[in-house]
């Protein structure tokens, strides 16, 4: 029991000296929701607060407080996925009994997650099987569907770079649900259900049937953010300040999004990634890495624009222009004029430009305008002379 915040510091020393101990690269206690049929099923967890590659004193705690409640903590390997108990929230709340008074806004946030389970009031329905308290040590395929969660808000929420997460098996952790808003249900308990259920009038309205939830269920964005239809931005993207993704055609996948402000009109595939202050045409289509990049992500440089209708299966340098319709995969042909290859290496100084290249050649090459000869169908590149600027009012 810690009653000063020396003590708890002094504590969490302890702790971590021991050689069971091992900080955790993530770690948050998770609300579940069960299968309806199947309870060993974990349809969705929910992370109140999520602490990747920080507050290890917090993660010492836990931890400890685990092993006094009885549960085998094994550190050695890539995951632990452990149930809550009376015993665990008892001896974390006395070990965080320093900070339990300013617990509150944006201060302790893991000390706000114990006090508000310690304090749920006895008619809520929850029990210590609504949650679950999950720890990544290394970052291995996932076992778990908790940890398929971890590290999707992980990426959502800013604190893991796009592409750095190892997600390998991800999709077979998690389970086909429809989803009625936040909600995930069982398919074999609506067809068991179904007739009861429309007879009664209680057939629920589903918003969709996916593995994968919305971004906007479980992610706040940021202020100056927007996003203009819930359906068009899948739980592990990541939408940096600034970005507006519009209705329609619009989409961006998980392991996917933006650097700074985008305007997305188009779709934006798995593990594809746009620089600031470019924008993304309406129908425009970055490919992902099973669809036509020959297996590389895609990455679109700053201030580049994506025209209407075109479609990109390989590296856009910065201050780029793709014509609307025009294609350009890793294999495409793109042919420059003498004049095009002298000014494109005058900004380029460092990389080839020939007159005849694939559409792979232009990884990190900046300032290229991209269209189709209208009289021969050739694809074409020049010196592009046309700024990229999005309305600083939208953004």
């Amino acid at each position: 029991m810690a009653y000063t915040k020396e003590e708890f510091k002094q504590l969490v020393t302890d702790i971590q000296s021991q050689d069971w101990y091992k900080n955790p690269i993530g770690f948050g206690i998770a609300r579940v929701d069960r299968g309806q049929l199947n309870s060993d099923k974990i349809l969705q967890a929910t992370y109140p607060v999520v602490n990747w590659e920080e507050n290890y004193g917090s993660a010492a705690i836990f931890l400890n407080a685990l092993k006094q409640s009885g549960v085998e903590v094994d550190t050695s390997k890539s995951e632990l996925v452990c149930d809550l108990n009376d015993k665990f929230l008892e001896k974390c709340i006395e070990s965080f009994r320093p900070y339990i008074p300013e617990a509150k806004g944006q201060n302790h946030k893991n000390v706000q997650v114990l006090s508000t389970l310690a304090s749920l009031p006895i008619d809520s329905g929850l029990t210590a099987d609504n949650f679950k308290i999950v720890f990544i040590f290394e970052d291995a395929d996932p076992q778990s569907a908790e940890t398929v969660y971890l590290k999707l808000y992980a990426l959502s929420q800013g604190k893991a770079k796009l592409r750095s997460l190892n997600l390998n098996g991800a999709f077979g952790k998690l389970q086909n649900c429809a989803w009625v808003g936040n909600r995930p249900i069982e398919l074999d308990w609506l067809r068991e259900n179904e007739i009861t259920l429309k007879i009664s009038g209680k057939y629920p309205t589903i918003d969709m049937v996916d593995k994968f939830p919305r971004f906007l269920s479980h992610v706040i964005p940021a202020d100056n953010t927007r996003i203009l239809e819930t359906s068009k931005v899948r739980f592990g993207a990541q939408l940096a300040g600034g970005t507006t993704v519009m209705p329609g055609a619009a989409y961006i996948n998980f392991n996917a999004g933006t650097e700074g402000s985008v305007m997305v009109e188009g779709r934006i595939s798995s593990s594809a990634i746009v620089g600031a202050g470019s924008d993304v045409g309406g129908g425009a289509s970055i490919l992902g890495v099973l669809s036509g990049t020959d297996g590389v992500p895609v990455s679109i440089g700053e201030n580049t624009l994506l025209g209407a209708n075109s479609c990109t299966g390989t590296a856009i340098g910065d201050s780029c222009i793709l014509d609307a319709g025009v294609t350009i995969l890793p294999g495409t042909k793109v042919t420059l004029s003498e004049k095009a290859v002298e000014q494109l290496k005058q900004i380029n100084p460092n990389k080839e430009i020939k007159p005849v290249m694939k559409g792979m050649d232009f990884l990190g090459v900046n300032g290229v305008h991209f269209r189709v000869n209208s009289q021969t169908g050739q694809t074409i590149a020049m010196r592009s002379t046309r700024e990229v600027k999005l309305n600083a009012d939208l953004h």
